[in-house]
């Protein structure tokens, strides 16, 4: 089974969900994309309740899910794919206090506190597995220096692209990478 981990103010029907769910049905391979909280800590103890009670699972996480997905690696002993991950939130995301809107809908509101960013710090993961790691970085993401991820998961799997953005532009034509990686037949 692969649990996709979204990223912050995302959801498990954000555009690279929907994209991966449709590839995982295709190919018959179980998926699940919640929905998590904007508060650290229950989005990981919602990621710990469904890596209790499922077996064989595989991670994919993009930037704060990538975060979150480094640190259920390493607790678990799982395979993960990080898509241009955020590796420091607790710095990045200092510059989003206050209100956000959620990308669901564009409308849905919630308060981003520095009690949230706290939080972050339960989940550092300051030696990671790097077999485990499927590190994907595009050089255009606008949101996140690809390069700090490139250096810190040194030793990893790696693909780093030229161009592309944060949501990383073009991850279906990646299928195939990530599918080897992860074990999937398809």
């Amino acid at each position: 089974m692969i649990l996709y981990i979204h990223g912050f103010a995302s959801s498990g029907e954000g555009e690279k969900a929907r994209i991966f769910r449709q590839h995982y049905k295709g190919v018959g391979e179980k998926f699940l994309a919640p929905s998590l909280s904007f508060i650290p800590e229950l989005a990981v103890k919602t990621l710990e309740e469904i890596i209790q009670n499922c077996e064989d699972l595989k991670l994919i996480g993009s930037s704060l899910g990538g975060y979150y997905a480094l640190f259920l690696a390493r607790k678990y002993n799982l395979k993960a794919v990080l898509i241009n991950p955020s590796l420091h939130p607790q710095e990045t995301l200092k510059k989003v206090l206050g209100e956000q809107n959620c990308y669901y809908d564009g409308k849905s509101r919630f308060c981003w506190e520095e009690e949230h960013i706290k939080m972050l710090d339960e989940f550092v993961v300051t030696k990671p597995t790097l077999e485990n790691l499927f590190v994907m970085l595009q050089k255009g993401d606008e949101t996140l220096n690809w390069e700090v991820a490139a250096k810190e998961l040194k030793g990893a799997k790696m693909l780093i692209e030229e161009g592309g953005n944060h949501a990383f532009n073009g991850i279906a034509r990646h299928f195939d990478l990530i599918d080897e990686f992860l074990g999937i037949q398809a």
